[in-house]
């Protein structure tokens, strides 16, 4: 999902379509187009994508999709939490709908049978990392900026994390979830979230190009060719690489109690910052949801794709109503007090059953 974007940000006088489609060079071209709202995703957004994708599957004309984020802010900051906030507090069936048919259109990027390029400029949070991670070619920039940040406001890493997440080498993965904390164009290109790096400045170049490339027997491979003609696939300093040793250790400790309260007692200098900052964070982050993301990861890293999104579904269906999402969103985007009252209000006080109670009927049941 996403975390902090309003739906108000979209609430200009003038109404323009909030996903454009067109094919130039055999390429179909699709662009969120909410740049005011960090281009966060509705679910007429998620359903017109749905449509102009499978149109596009069935089109012999069109070899491959490139997908982007319209501004230089954001490719797509996550879904509209604002409008499921509102569903869920109306009585209606909205935030129902929309994981369901999110959650079946990432799951359509990743079996999508012609290549898509995903170009990561800005911001690619939550909601946003769904539609990229299964992706064939996933470009960032130096402004590009990766999260599944949703334990800020009460939830948990959904649209597939719990897939591509724990399969990130060592415990990188189960940190980015559990901290929800944010990388850049290195770290991403370190842990397997993209593929490519290209500078900003060069992305009309590539359009350019795109428009004049020769397409062969193999479009996934006219594409790479292309890229490795522009871009890199490593860039050095990757900050992640020195805290590996770190992240690696205290990560799989076996829960999230244990987790800051080692980082808390660390003294070696090189580590000494990163640690009291790491739990520092934690510590304002959701209890509850930090300790089901722990848990959902373990477990995805042990299923397949489809099973992931099936056991995500699992828990959203609990969440709204049992969770910590809805005190999240009101203090952070309603009342904007920024003081959420988490259920339970610390990790001291959570209750382990109370977590695998979430996990129970989907263990049993296995949907």
């Amino acid at each position: 999902m996403t975390a902090q974007v309003s739906s108000e940000a979209s609430s200009a006088g003038i109404v323009q379509d909030e996903v454009l489609a067109h094919v130039r060079n055999h390429i179909g071209h699709l662009t969120l187009n909410r740049p005011a709202g960090l281009n966060a995703i509705t679910l007429d957004m998620v359903r017109s994508l749905s449509r102009q994708l499978q149109a596009w599957a069935d089109d012999p004309n069109v070899h491959a999709v490139v997908l982007r984020g319209a501004g230089e802010k954001a490719f797509c900051a996550g879904g509209d939490i604002r409008s499921l906030y509102d569903s869920f507090k109306n009585g209606d069936t909205l935030h129902e709908d929309f994981f369901i048919e999110e959650y079946a259109l990432d799951l359509a990027i990743h079996n999508y049978r012609k290549p898509v390029l995903a170009l990561m400029d800005g911001f690619v949070l939550g909601g946003g990392m769904g539609l990229v991670q299964g992706a064939d070619l996933r470009v960032v920039t130096e402004r590009s900026r990766l999260a599944m940040p949703e334990v800020a406001i009460g939830y948990f890493p959904d649209v597939g994390g719990s897939y591509f997440l724990p399969r990130i080498p060592g415990e990188l993965g189960i940190y980015l979830g559990v901290t929800g904390v944010q990388i850049r164009a290195a770290d991403a290109l370190y842990c397997g979230l993209a593929d490519w790096y290209l500078d900003s400045a060069r992305v009309a170049d590539l359009d350019h190009q795109l428009d004049r490339l020769e397409w062969h027997e193999t479009p996934l491979k006219d594409l790479q060719g292309l890229l490795a003609s522009m871009a890199v696939q490593q860039l050095p300093d990757a900050p992640l690489i020195a805290l590996r040793p770190a992240i690696d250790h205290f990560f799989a400790l076996p829960d999230v109690a244990s987790i800051v309260e080692q980082l808390q007692q660390v003294t070696v200098a090189d580590s000494h910052d990163w640690a009291l900052t790491t739990a520092s964070l934690m510590q304002t982050r959701s209890p509850l949801a930090m300790a089901v993301t722990l848990q959902m990861l373990r477990r995805g890293r042990h299923l397949p794709l489809e099973q992931c999104f099936a056991l995500e579904l699992h828990l959203d269906r609990q969440w709204f109503a049992r969770g910590d999402l809805i005190e999240g969103v009101r203090a952070l985007l309603i009342d904007k007090d920024k003081t959420p009252r988490w259920n339970p209000p610390t990790l001291q006080a959570l209750d382990a059953a109370h977590v695998e109670s979430f996990f129970h009927d989907f263990a049993q049941n296995g949907n």
